[in-house]
């Protein structure tokens, strides 16, 4: 367990994957399984625990931080890249059947095929209320793990399914900025259908909404500033160290815990695939003028999706700019990741 908080560490520091996340981890990992008093009754692991991960608040509060820092403008300038998120979270309901069929619990196979979302704070939201305690470190790490690994998983299954005419497509993006009332309207509307389509989930899409409604209003800069970064910086912190805190050795070295990084491994493929080949049905229907590769970007690894397609477009054609077209996409799978868990809580628990 030391050498694979070494191991997150050297991610974060060496290699700059996800370091916000990885880095405080890796520190949690190591210190619970140096001190086995910080995880237990009365030790800080322990009240961090009971305080922000069983009551949901370090996720909730994840959201709130996240919605401030997230522009919806590319989403609603095209809301037709709402399909590609919504095509992504194929990922996530296969993986719940693979889970099933492996032996797991519907309550565990849940928890566990979440993880193809790529959503670290969904995950942990979804996991602590559906699955026991010892799945809690492993999902959060796993999800956390391949959100990190995002520019290694995804471009090689983006080649495979789509061709070099394909990736070099170039896309327009409106410049026009987008009125105030819609950016307003957006996010009270998101929360209305949310209720409506899948109600557990609005603790996490209403505060993703709050936060976003911080931020476009125009008059509560500094609530929406706090958000974005203290409230934000100080619950990656605590939410890192205390999803660390739970990685002991008793609870991780296992067959089970190898079969959930393997399940999400799978479910994180399937999600890029799934979003792929939506994004080939599209460049299809509009003529050829939808580039493919930003379907890989409906996962919620918000924006390090939308920089991997936009540097794998690039390499295939240097002249091709996607950044601002991936983001579309990448915004919903965040909004299409939260309501699948959200599918998932009314079906199961």
């Amino acid at each position: 367990m030391v050498l694979l908080s070494f191991g997150l560490i050297y991610l974060g520091v060496a290699k700059k994957f996800e370091p916000l996340l990885l880095v405080p981890i890796g520190i949690g990992i190591l210190l619970t399984n140096l001190f086995s008093g910080m995880g237990e009754e009365g030790g800080l692991f322990y009240l961090l625990k009971k305080q922000g991960l069983e009551t949901q608040l370090f996720p909730l509060l994840m959201f709130l931080g996240l919605g401030a820092l997230t522009d919806f403008s590319a989403l609603i300038k095209r809301p037709a890249m709402a399909w590609l998120g919504a095509a992504a979270q194929v990922g996530i309901f296969s993986a719940l059947i693979i889970a099933v069929v492996l032996g797991f619990d519907l309550n565990e196979a849940g928890a566990i095929a979440i993880i193809g979302g790529a959503d670290g704070p969904t995950a942990i939201y979804v996991s602590t209320r559906l699955a026991d305690e010892a799945l809690w470190g492993p999902v959060a790490v796993s999800a956390y793990s391949y959100m990190a690994l995002v520019p290694i998983i995804q471009p090689p299954i983006m080649r495979l399914l789509t061709t070099s005419k394909e990736r070099a497509t170039k896309m327009e993006f409106p410049m026009d900025p987008v009125p105030l009332s819609l950016r307003l309207i957006f996010p009270l509307a998101t929360v209305i259908l949310t209720a409506i389509i899948a109600p557990q989930a609005v603790p996490l899409i209403g505060m993703l909404m709050f936060g976003n409604l911080l931020r476009e209003s125009g008059v509560t800069d500094r609530l929406a500033s706090s958000a974005q970064n203290e409230l934000i910086n100080i619950v990656t912190i605590l939410l890192g160290l205390t999803v660390g805190g739970t990685m002991t050795s008793e609870a991780f070295l296992d067959l089970q815990t190898l079969g959930i990084f393997a399940i999400g491994l799978f479910a994180f493929s399937v999600a890029t695939a799934g979003g792929v080949l939506f994004g080939k049905i599209m460049y299809l229907a509009s003529g050829r003028t939808v580039n493919p590769l930003i379907g890989a970007a409906g996962v919620s690894a918000v924006p390090m999706s939308a920089r991997v397609v936009h540097s794998v477009a690039q390499k295939e054609n240097p002249g091709n700019y996607l950044l601002m077209q991936a983001i579309g996409p990448n915004v919903a799978g965040v909004l299409g990741s939260a309501i699948a868990a959200g599918i998932l809580l009314r079906f199961i628990q």
